[in-house]
């Protein structure tokens, strides 16, 4: 007779064939998948059932190999295993806890995966039945309310973050996810937010939480009162916005970090992240691209606490002691690398590049408008290093990244677009981000007219990249005509000339920055001229571009008054002290001696713009960002990274 021995909790037979008997854990939840009640036979079936290590993947396969007929047969015995897992969350044990947890996790994958196809109401009465789901679902949430609250297990207070994920994610379209309506009203907003003020638990959870509380601001946002969006807006507790911050700035800095091979930062705050992220996203020449995934989910709660909250702004300018640090987990490290939740593989780069590209300038967006931001920005007492990412190119050196100047923060946005601009002008042109980026220029500069701010900043840089910009949509007038509508474009950078022109006295660090100004557009002259003759040529002809055409025409008449002025006075300059080629300090002697002759016309509105708006224009844009958000964190959440044996090992009280 073959003798029995027992390896890892299998039973073996130690015959030729080492054929493995089914674990117990296995055979209880046959029973389950049984049309009785296992607890007929076995009284202690519930309580034994919660004492075995959990077989996620055989539990999950098993209701996902059941068609919908098979599985209605056992919904009582399912609406059962769910309800006892929920009383096990009460258990003083904290294995019991742990397994109900990860039993939960498996119920609601596997049951998702079999109702792929129909509405979220099949699934809430699959899992718990109509009748009880409300006081099922009350119970559910306030114990993992208490457990996250409590000085308890870390591993417990993971296990209750991903099975929160894993109910939030359990449908792409996280609206259509009727489960979270009793999320709604069974609150664990305050739970997420002990975790990110409370340094151990922000180190430990608080990435998960973070996420979390992304993915619960956009359930259902546009059609009805969600509760999470109202408590996000009104926060105003510091310890728990920098904590939100630090977790943000933390995982921008990580991939920072993966983008350049782990290169040190010179400034650890928290909007030099956020730059270097944008500006190493932005990458035109596709031989340039490194393959790093983009953390979406990060980037939706930054926007999210930006958007929502103004007080968030102030953390802005903070520089967190903690960026950088190496933390050692309470419990080890996977050994394998865990993807992070909410991040696009790099196989779909481009398609979300682009769109991490236009969340990182929403955001920029929603800072250029707020006047609370902008005073933080432009204050000359609050100077930062930023080490922004400057792509290689053929015309420019690799700039040195050492003795990077102290500037107010608005100098390093102001980089960054030129960086973009600088760029981004190719075949596949990004014409939504290009407008989105001369938008954000345009409102730093409405802030600088309105609060009369003198930004000592390099701003030929800037006027150069804008006249670069208009040279390659003449040239490619043909191509992008087939695809855009190149004239808004081309009115918006004209327009950021006459705000120069009109208000630049009002702004610019100095005299001779304005002069500056009329010697960059007179050196330029031909472009203008050419753009000139572009608009008019589409404008009296009769096209689909006439309208648009002529107004870029009609805000061309100060620039060309500058050029018109000037230029015969220049070239008299020359005549008379019979010089071939003037330098740039007798141009602009030229130009200030004859200021006074100059007439220029008032144009009204180049201080005024359109506020952002989220639901009217961006909503389509942020469902499919959330739905592609669901679909990665689903994807990586990982279960199984907590193992019974380190479980064992922590909860030491048990043999």
């Amino acid at each position: 007779m073959a003798q029995v021995e027992k390896r890892g909790g299998l039973l073996r037979k130690s015959s030729a064939s080492k054929k493995p008997l089914k674990e117990k854990v296995v055979l209880m939840y046959d029973e389950i998948f049984m049309t009785e009640d296992p607890s007929k036979c076995s009284p202690r079936f519930w309580e034994e059932l919660f004492l075995m290590k959990v077989n996620l993947e055989y539990l999950e396969g098993k209701l996902e190999s059941l068609d919908g007929e098979e599985l209605m047969k056992i919904k009582d015995n399912i609406n059962c295993l769910f309800q006892h897992c929920i009383q096990a969350l009460g258990e003083e044990h904290p294995i019991r806890v742990v397994n109900a947890l990860q039993t939960l996790c498996a119920l609601i994958r596997g049951v998702h995966q079999k109702n792929k196809s129909t509405s979220g109401f099949d699934i809430i009465n699959m899992l718990m039945g109509f009748d009880k789901a409300e006081l099922c679902m009350k119970n559910l949430m306030e114990s993992l309310d208490s457990l996250l609250c409590a000085e308890g297990s870390e591993s417990l207070k993971s296990l209750c973050l991903k099975l929160l994920l894993c109910l939030v994610t359990v449908t792409d379209n996280i609206s259509q996810n009727t489960i979270l309506e009793y999320v709604m009203i069974n609150s664990i907003f305050e739970a997420i937010l002990q975790i990110l003020s409370h340094p151990p638990s922000r180190r430990e959870h608080g990435y998960d939480a973070v996420v979390l509380l992304a993915l619960l601001v956009n359930y259902r946002k546009y059609e009805s009162a969600n509760p999470y969006i109202v408590k996000l807006s009104i926060v105003d507790d510091e310890a728990t916005l920098n904590g939100m911050g630090l977790v943000i700035a933390q995982a921008l800095s990580e991939y920072n970090r993966q983008y350049k091979d782990k290169e040190e930062e010179h400034q650890s705050g928290f909007f030099s992240a956020l730059t270097n992220m944008v500006g190493s996203m932005f990458i035109a020449d596709a031989h340039e691209k490194i393959s790093v995934q983009t953390n979406e989910a990060i980037l939706l709660a930054l926007y999210e606490a930006v958007h929502l909250n103004r007080n968030f702004i102030t953390v802005l300018a903070q520089s967190h002691p903690e960026m950088g640090l190496l933390t050692t987990p309470v419990s080890p490290a996977p050994t394998t690398p865990v993807t992070p939740l909410g991040t696009t593989p790099p196989s779909s780069d481009d398609e979300h590049r682009l769109h991490s590209g236009k969340l990182c300038l929403i955001i920029l967006t929603c800072i250029a408008e707020d006047q609370y931001a902008n005073a933080f920005l432009h204050d000359d007492n609050m100077n930062f290093r930023v080490n922004l990412h400057r792509m290689p190119m053929r015309h420019r050196k690799k700039a040195a990244d050492k003795n990077l100047p102290c500037r107010p923060l608005v100098c390093a946005v102001l980089d960054l677009m030129v960086e973009f601009i600088v760029t981004h002008m190719m075949k596949e042109f990004p014409m939504d981000l290009y407008i989105r980026c001369i938008q954000v220029v345009h409102k730093l500069l409405c802030y600088q007219k309105k609060c009369r701010v003198r930004l000592h900043y390099t701003w030929r840089e800037l006027w150069s990249a804008l006249i670069n910009l208009l040279k390659f949509l003449m040239s490619n007038e043909t191509v992008l005509l087939a695809k855009h509508n190149i004239f808004t474009l081309a009115l918006m950078i004209v327009n950021l000339f006459n705000m120069f022109i009109t208000y630049g006295d009002t702004f610019l660090p100095t005299p001779s920055s304005y002069d500056e100004l009329y010697y960059e557009i007179i050196r330029m002259h031909q472009s203008f001229d050419n753009l000139y003759s572009m608009v008019l040529r589409l404008s009296t002809n009769a096209g689909q571009w006439k309208e648009a055409a002529s107004k870029v025409t009609h805000a061309l008449v100060n620039i060309r008054a500058i050029i018109n002025h000037f230029n015969p006075k220049i070239e008299s300059y020359a005549a008379v002290n019979h010089i071939s080629q003037l330098s740039e300090e007798q141009v602009l002697e030229v130009v200030r001696a004859n200021y006074d002759t100059l007439t220029l016309k008032l144009q009204d509105g180049l201080d005024q713009y359109e506020r952002y708006s989220e639901q009217h224009k961006e909503a389509a844009f942020f469902k499919e960002l959330v739905r592609s958000i669901s679909t990665n964190v689903r994807r990586n959440l990982a279960f199984h990274t907590l193992s019974q044996e380190v479980l064992l090992k922590e909860f030491s009280t048990i043999s």
